[in-house]
């Protein structure tokens, strides 16, 4: 766990000296969380051993605490343009950053947990990012319907990211709304009002700062979701499941979901390069996760396969024909 704490938080710490200070600290939080990490996934092999006890609670906590703190920080320093525009530029993308790979793997670990108050944390955490439904759309879609066409989420080989990102937004909104609309309950009772009112009543206070403060809160959040649909691009490209006589898809397994064990990048994310026995194992807490044998192995970190994925042409000349192996095998 110690390892998770100090790779998770320090880079939170780093952007929190930036926002203050300025200067070399914005450089030093943008680095770390690009080039030095890269740097570690290539010189460190060691492979982390899965943790069976601690549950990683009193971390996830700290991250969504600091999510907040980040992101408000953050509006409010550019907004009031506090420092010079290459400053405040890496700032953006800082923090950014860190919503995208730390925040969203955090939110995404919370919205698993059983006990309410976690799950409801978690769901903030994805409101403040105007990405509420995710809360609903990622357990009651995603994990029934993964490496299905009835999936929006996941991505179909030879389909670029940026058809995907907009196919999977709109598809995983509804499909969430329609899931939790067909329980049975109270129609104002459905999360989708607390999800749109939450977005919609935090937007209204960055605006109440300034209209620049919500430009770049809405900018934030952008880049944010960008990052978590990246996510579910890369981790899924191409690998569906067979269809039986029945008209029923095979059972989820290892071979559904890529896999990016690298050491630093996976303490990072909070272990979500470890995708396959996390659909194996939805309610598994992330120090256990661990990488099942025989399941993809992406050729480079997740998020060096993210920024090749932004440059479709590459991304399909170097993922197809894995892909294929794969699937043929």
């Amino acid at each position: 766990m110690r390892q998770f704490t100090i790779i998770s938080l320090l880079p939170a710490g780093l952007i929190v000296l930036g926002l203050w200070l300025g200067g070399l600290w914005v450089l030093a939080a943008v680095i770390y969380l690009t080039g030095f990490m890269r740097f570690m996934d290539r010189a460190v092999k060691t492979k982390r051993v899965a943790i069976t006890e601690p549950s990683g609670t009193t971390l996830s906590v700290c991250l969504a605490i600091m999510h907040f703190a980040l992101l408000g920080g953050t509006v409010i320093t550019l907004a009031r343009a506090a420092h010079g525009t290459a400053e405040n530029i890496g700032l953006f993308f800082a923090t950014g950053l860190f919503l995208g790979q730390i925040s969203n793997a955090n939110a995404h670990e919370l919205i698993h947990r059983g006990q309410r108050g976690l799950h409801r944390l978690g769901m903030w955490v994805y409101i403040s990012m105007l990405f509420g439904h995710h809360t609903s759309a990622h357990v009651l879609i995603h994990h029934r319907h993964v490496a299905t066409r009835a999936d929006p989420n996941t991505s179909r080989m030879g389909e670029g990211f940026y058809r995907f990102a907009l196919r999977a937004w709109g598809g995983s909104f509804m499909a969430g709304f329609r899931a939790e609309a067909a329980r049975p309950r109270a129609k104002w009772r459905n999360p989708y009002v607390i999800y749109v009112l939450g977005a919609l009543g935090l937007m209204l206070l960055a605006l109440m700062i300034s209209p620049r403060a919500l430009l770049v809160y809405v900018g934030l959040a952008a880049y944010a979701q960008m990052q978590l649909l990246m996510s579910d691009y890369v981790q899924h490209y191409g690998l569906m499941r067979a269809i039986g006589a029945d008209g029923k898809p095979a059972p989820v397994g290892p071979q559904h979901s890529w896999n990016s064990p690298r050491w630093f990048s996976s303490a990072l994310m909070l272990n979500a390069t470890h995708h396959s026995d996390h659909h194996a194992h939805p309610l598994r807490y992330f120090p256990a996760l661990d990488v099942p044998s025989g399941a993809p192995m992406l050729p480079k970190p997740l998020p060096v396969m993210g920024a090749i994925a932004l440059i479709p042409p590459l991304w399909r000349h170097i993922m197809d024909p894995l892909v294929k192996e794969i699937t043929n095998a």
